[in-house]
């Protein structure tokens, strides 16, 4: 809603969009859905009265930002590796984001509700470090990043 809204008022968005499979009453039905729902990528050089357009449109919950004049924004580079991602077609699933040195919780498996600290990863692996603090000694795991959640 928020897309239509400022495209229609002449602000470039880009809103990246993956298919997903839905539940239906009837089965299940591929669906396009927002790559990350709740945002939209806005590229404008917004002065006060644009500021004050966007925040018009019905529907927006806020603009990420201190204020008009310091907003954050996501750099090109990003911007460009998610649209080469959509312009693939490949298929995309959302996915927890993982830090170094974030706290993590093993969801299943026979590591299930194990608890350590995520060192390193790519996109199928990543070590997971239990510590023994009376010891002080640690030792890392490899897991399967799809099996862990923030502690």
């Amino acid at each position: 809603m928020v897309h239509d809204q400022l495209v229609s008022r002449g602000f470039e968005l880009f809103l990246p969009r993956v298919q997903i499979w839905k539940r239906h009453a009837r089965g299940r039905k591929l669906v396009s859905s927002p790559m990350f729902p709740g945002y939209v990528f806005i590229r404008h050089s917004l002065d006060k009265t644009s500021y004050l357009e966007i925040l018009k449109s019905r529907g927006l919950v806020r603009i990420l930002g201190e204020r008009w004049d310091r907003l954050w924004s996501i750099p090109d580079g990003e911007i460009d590796v998610v649209r080469k991602i959509v312009d693939a077609g490949l298929p995309a699933l959302p996915y927890p984001y993982l830090h170094e040195g974030q706290r993590m919780r093993i969801r299943s498996g026979p590591l299930a509700g194990v608890e350590g600290i995520f060192v390193t990863g790519d996109p199928h692996k990543g070590l997971l470090v239990l510590s023994v603090e009376l010891l002080r000694r640690s030792v890392a795991v490899e897991i399967d990043c799809t099996l862990v959640a923030a502690a």
